[in-house]
């Protein structure tokens, strides 16, 4: 039986990340990246999923239920495909940890210099873990799905104020509940959404328990009955803990400038360019090239569904070309049958450079030829969103405020200066979650 003072990767993690300095700017970016999850959430209420979701809620009647909460709102944050994604792991952070740190803020009291320090040690533990799972274990598990319980119990752990003891105690047993499988892919089923918010709920309930004694795994990492035992053909633990003087990660987190699987992302920036320089209605053939994980992922010629669409390499990229714009109109029905022509004329392949650069980088090429034979080409090592073509603050702001006027809130404006304020030491707002 493991004492407290046994050495375990979990213990490193968090002894790693307690000691990492917070500066004004980690602050100022973790209140960006709060706001994008906060209008993922808002606006997720207002599609089907997030209205069974709502209804779920509603029949259990979890107001004060902290981890019923982060259930509810993480798996709102998810629904859009707008949400932030860590390309060196292939994690959602945002979607697992924000809404953990909102469901216990009541009952903390916690100010805005504690969440958003909760909200960063989170992004840290979640992608941390993902980049250790290996690019075998993304084939077959969701990893938003199992390294998002580390990062929410990592952020419930920060705002409950426990010990290093208790912190390892949650993150074994936010680690213990992993799971989420891609089989919904095939269906275009809802289960995505209710990954994202059993990851949250995971983590928050986890370190509840571990506040009252609780115990968990220490090893549920790199133990024989562990998670890269169980679900990691080729686990990298040397990544757990590698560059430990590098920023944050969630400074090395994208944010969706579109709303679909960011694998489409670096394909849709390279159309886009193209689509200035085009005459749609002479297009004679479309080639994309990028790496092997879009094209397990994305792979989808004729959608017959919104959601099949937004994991529609070919479906988004002729929308790019032909439309000039990629938004919430272009996966409708009429608009997915209007483009079916483009997009059966695309050709998908996995290439280099963008095979080996994967998953640091995420990029693709696009090339188009014309019924006169000309050809023209747009590459991307990386695309709009990445932090090397990060937003700036005020499309950020845009962003949010498009995607809360989508979600029914009337002044977005208080909202996004609510969270916002958090830098300055104003408390976390109260979101409208249920209304």
């Amino acid at each position: 039986m493991m004492n407290e003072n046994s050495n375990s990767l979990t213990r490193d993690l968090v002894r790693y990340i307690r000691a990492k300095a917070i500066s004004q700017n980690d602050l100022d970016a973790a209140a960006l990246f709060t706001l994008d999850a906060v209008a993922n959430a808002l606006a997720g209420r207002r599609t089907e999923p997030g209205e069974k979701l709502l209804a779920l809620m509603g029949k259990l009647n979890c107001s004060g239920d902290a981890g019923r909460m982060a259930l509810l709102q993480g798996g709102l944050t998810h629904i859009l495909e707008m949400d932030d994604l860590h390309r060196a792991s292939v994690v959602h952070p945002g979607c697992v940890v924000v809404p953990a740190a909102f469901a216990l803020a009541p009952e903390t009291g916690v100010g805005g210099i504690g969440f958003l320090s909760a909200v960063l040690q989170g992004f840290e533990a979640t992608c941390r873990v993902g980049m250790a799972v290996g690019q075998e274990h993304y084939r077959i598990w969701h990893s938003t799905a199992t390294c998002g319980p580390f990062g929410s119990a990592m952020a419930a752990a920060c705002l409950l104020d426990l010990d290093e003891e208790s912190c390892v105690n949650a993150l074994g047993n936010g680690g213990t509940q992993a799971a989420g499988l891609w089989q919904f892919l095939d269906t275009g089923a809802m289960s995505k959404h209710l990954h994202a918010g059993r990851a949250a709920e995971a983590g928050v309930i986890a370190a509840q328990l571990a506040g009252l004694g609780f115990s968990g795994p220490p090893q549920i990492l790199e133990g024989e009955r562990g998670l890269f035992a169980g679900a990691c053909p080729d686990a990298n633990p040397a990544a757990l803990l590698k560059n430990p003087k590098q920023r944050w990660q969630l400074h090395e987190t994208s944010i969706k400038p579109w709303p679909c699987c960011r694998h489409t992302h670096p394909a849709i920036d390279a159309a886009l360019e193209l689509s200035a320089l085009i005459d749609p209605a002479l297009i004679d053939s479309i080639t994309v090239e990028t790496y092997q994980a879009a094209l397990d992922v994305c792979d989808r010629p004729g959608p017959d569904s919104v959601y099949e669409a937004k994991f529609s390499l070919q479906h988004c990229v002729a929308a790019a070309l032909t439309l000039g714009r990629v938004d919430f109109e272009v996966f409708e029905q009429s608009v997915r049958a209007e483009l079916a022509a483009c997009g059966g004329r695309i050709s998908l392949s996995a290439a280099e450079p963008y095979l080996s650069a994967y998953p640091k980088d995420w990029g693709a090429a696009v090339s188009v030829i014309m019924r006169d034979g000309k050809e023209v080409t747009a590459c991307r090592n990386h695309c709009k969103g990445d932090p090397e073509d990060g937003l700036s603050v005020e499309e950020m702001r845009e962003k949010a405020r498009m995607l809360l006027e989508v979600g029914g809130i009337l002044e977005p404006e208080h909202l996004i200066e609510g969270i916002l304020a958090m830098v300055d030491g104003g408390a976390p707002p109260v979101l409208p979650i249920i209304s």
